[in-house]
């Protein structure tokens, strides 16, 4: 259907002065979600969304001296800031955000991709079993990119976010590319988010010290932890209002 304002042209006049037709904006936006390959189901996720409910005042994580919901509140304003100041600067520091199960991480890497792409910034979200499966199938002739064009989309994306860094079988051949995309990434001082249902610990013992010590330099540190799983929840939630 051809744009009634512009034609198409993605301009417009009006006395005598152009302007930018809003369908121009509208197909910007719709190219830079297909390209960020953010699934359709997270596209809704917001800031604003984000329900504190889960998070409760008056409990603690293990070990922890702040509670479920101060340690939600401390990440999800280091989330704003990040897409905020991403929004102003092509270089920075990115985030690492660990925590159980179900603790709402994706859904707040998600939250900060939408912003991001809302305003105007390129995004690459990807789940990193998915990335490791793309690699190997550029092998085998199954995938329409080698492995280098796979690899350089991730490590030059103006900002990149990594979702589910987890306990996965990783081969000494997987944490290399995981190393390679985030040394990269950490030269180039390019905006990166990881989430992972690993701790610095543990993703040491599964990816080596090497990988651990550029993401502490790449990210800074933030947790996010639930008592309970929040899809567990919303699930029973569901069956309850149809009951």
């Amino acid at each position: 259907m051809v744009c009634e304002k512009c034609g198409d042209r993605g301009i417009y006049i009006e006395n005598g002065v152009a302007f930018q037709c809003s369908c121009n904006r509208d197909l910007a936006k719709k190219r830079r979600y297909a390209a960020s390959r953010l699934p359709v189901k997270l596209q809704d996720y917001t800031f604003d969304g984000f329900d504190f409910c889960y998070y409760p005042e008056g409990a603690f994580p293990e070990k922890r001296k702040m509670s479920y919901r101060e340690v939600a509140q401390s990440t999800f304003e280091a989330a704003q800031n990040f897409a905020r100041n991403t929004i102003l600067q092509s270089r920075g520091k990115g985030l690492f955000i660990y925590g159980n199960v179900g603790s709402g991480k994706t859904y707040l890497c998600s939250a900060i991709a939408n912003y991001l792409l809302e305003n105007g910034k390129e995004v690459l979200f990807i789940v990193v079993p998915d990335l490791l499966d793309e690699i190997r199938a550029s092998y085998s002739g199954d995938s329409e990119y080698s492995e280098i064009q796979v690899l350089r989309y991730a490590i030059n994306a103006p900002v990149l976010i990594l979702d589910d860094l987890g306990a996965h079988n990783y081969t000494e051949w997987a944490r290399n590319k995981i190393y390679s995309i985030i040394n990269n990434r950490l030269n180039n001082n390019m905006p990166t988010v990881i989430n992972s249902n690993l701790n610095l610990g543990q993703i040491e013992r599964y990816l080596g010290e090497r990988t651990t010590s550029r993401i502490v330099e790449l990210c800074d540190i933030y947790s996010l932890f639930v008592p309970k799983d929040i899809r567990h929840i919303k699930n029973m939630e569901r069956q309850e209002y149809h009951c």
